[in-house]
């Protein structure tokens, strides 16, 4: 019955001739949640929340219709179509993608990248210069000890690397919070005799005006900071190339609160129809967002930037060789398990590598970028086999 419920108040609404439809908007919407909920059974389940997050102790109850199931929105793309590529340089680990959408893999395949030079300069800094170990695990997030060496690493990066700095935090209650300590520590006035410091706030339009800020900055030459949320707007889909981004710093396991009960929906549903463990998800999709942040910073074989996975978590083998071949080929043993002085060091000496002159066309005698007179060659000799 409730699968009608849109279509009969829509007839209603034309057989009452009624124009002014504001009036009625609100039980629109509960029409349309009871409608989508009589047609949505399988992979989808009801869930009250008894407050909004952010404000808990007003009781507030939102009741909302969560998808479980990733195949069902690519199901139709399958039906359709004979050939489906999926590609993206965050895929990793491959082999957990066909268990989540469902279908049988023809090929897999996962590439290096081809680059004009040793651009890519990941590091994993598990301690500070206090060699504390640093980490945001719940038991330790708050600990003035981690917030105090996480505070003096960026203020070690802003003094040496120059242009644009990019951080991203798990959440925006942990960054609110870390920000708040490094004011109250007089870390964040320090780090802002360097560089001007902007954040990200669930405003789209403030976050856009400090994104172009951030950027503005950086043009003229001044340098900034732009403080991120992993699974935000910044982390999703805006490009740091060139000066905008010559380090992203990753403070922490971009983990999904735990005790959210669309996430505790979700996870009972895989492992119950794709038999995918729990913490194995949590882990995949946790890594993935991780990847994606620091992703943001590499955009073209020319660019160049450098990764601090800055958490002592990314030094255990099993969530390391998760993070995409990409990065892990350029992360060498050297560059796990460092201390804040001994990543300033490495980031001083690649960046000064980098300031070095070099051929952008060619790697190792291959050339690696076409001009417009080869593509241009390319198309008038019908040529499809260069050497890359």
């Amino acid at each position: 019955m409730l699968k009608f419920c849109y279509d009969r108040m829509y007839s209603l609404m034309l057989t009452l001739e009624i124009t002014d439809t504001d009036e009625f908007l609100h039980i629109q919407t509960i029409c349309d949640l009871a409608t989508l909920v009589g047609t949505y059974t399988k992979g989808f389940s009801v869930i009250i929340e008894p407050f909004d997050e952010r404000m808990p102790h007003i009781p507030d109850p939102v009741l909302q219709l969560s998808c479980h199931d990733a195949s069902l929105a690519i199901k139709p793309v399958f039906e359709r179509f004979q050939s489906v590529i999926i590609t993206s340089g965050t895929l990793s680990p491959i082999d957990l993608y066909p268990r989540l959408l469902n279908f049988n893999p023809v090929i897999s395949r996962s590439f290096t990248m081809s680059l004009t030079r040793e651009c890519i300069c990941p590091m994993v800094l598990t301690r500070g210069s206090d060699q504390l170990p640093v980490s945001t695990k719940f038991d330790m997030r708050s600990d003035p000890g981690v917030v105090r060496n996480y505070g003096r690493l960026l203020l070690e990066m802003v003094a040496a690397v120059p242009d644009g700095i990019v951080c991203f935090f798990v959440s925006y209650s942990y960054m609110d919070g870390i920000v708040n300590s490094w004011n109250e520590m007089g870390i964040l006035q320090d780090i802002m005799q360097h560089k001007l410091v902007f954040i990200e706030t669930q405003d789209v339009v403030e976050t856009t005006l400090a994104l172009d800020n951030y950027r503005r900055a950086c043009d003229c030459g001044r340098g900034a900071v732009f403080f991120s949320v992993a699974r935000g707007k910044v982390a999703e889909g805006i490009d740091f190339d060139r000066h905008y981004g010559r380090l992203v710093i990753m403070f922490g396991v971009p983990f999904q609160y735990t005790l959210s009960r669309i996430l505790l929906a979700r996870l009972e549903y895989l492992r119950e129809t794709f038999q995918i463990k729990e913490g194995d998800f949590l882990t995949f999709d946790a890594l993935r967002q991780a990847a994606q942040c620091v992703g943001r910073v590499i955009r073209s074989k020319a660019d160049y930037g450098m990764m601090i996975f800055a958490d002592k978590r990314y030094s255990r083998h099993d969530k390391r060789s998760k993070l995409p071949g990409w990065i892990l080929s350029h992360l060498h043993d050297a560059h796990l398990n460092l201390s804040t002085d001994m990543a300033l060091h490495i980031a001083r000496e690649f960046l000064r590598k980098m300031a070095q002159p070099y051929d952008k066309t060619r790697s190792g005698g291959k050339r690696t970028l076409l001009s417009q007179e080869d593509i241009e060659k390319m198309s008038n000799d019908g040529a499809t086999d260069m050497s890359f």
